[in-house]
């Protein structure tokens, strides 16, 4: 059974750094395009970055966050890392891992909050 667990979430000033953390189960996602998403309040939700499957491992990030924030995989671990830097409070939202949108998503996890707040 697949399930995507998300982490690492919380109050953090404007400015400030947070690692996101999404532990995977009942696939491999070194074999997948995985990717990060975030809904803002009265937003849609929208891609922020993808790592592409393990033979190649190219990333992409939108450009609001290009430079800031960092995708990454461990794949004996089964799982995908966000790391966030210099995050601004427009980018408070609820993050979600899955896999990138030209797959069929799996079920989404609950998500992470995160908070950018003075």
């Amino acid at each position: 059974q697949v399930q995507l667990v998300e982490s690492g979430g919380g109050l953090v000033q404007p400015g400030g750094s947070l690692r996101l953390s999404c532990a995977a189960a009942g696939f491999a996602v070194s074999s997948v395009d995985m990717a990060w998403y975030r809904q803002a309040p009265e937003k849609e939700r929208e891609l922020v970055a993808n790592i592409r499957w393990s033979g190649s491992s190219s990333t992409y990030y939108t450009d609001s966050v290009k430079g800031r924030f960092t995708i990454s995989r461990t794949n004996a671990e089964n799982t995908v890392y966000l790391q966030m830097n210099s995050l601004k409070p427009e980018e408070t939202a609820v993050y979600y891992c899955n896999t990138d949108r030209h797959y069929e998503p799996y079920p989404w996890g609950q998500g992470t909050q995160v908070t950018v707040s003075s």
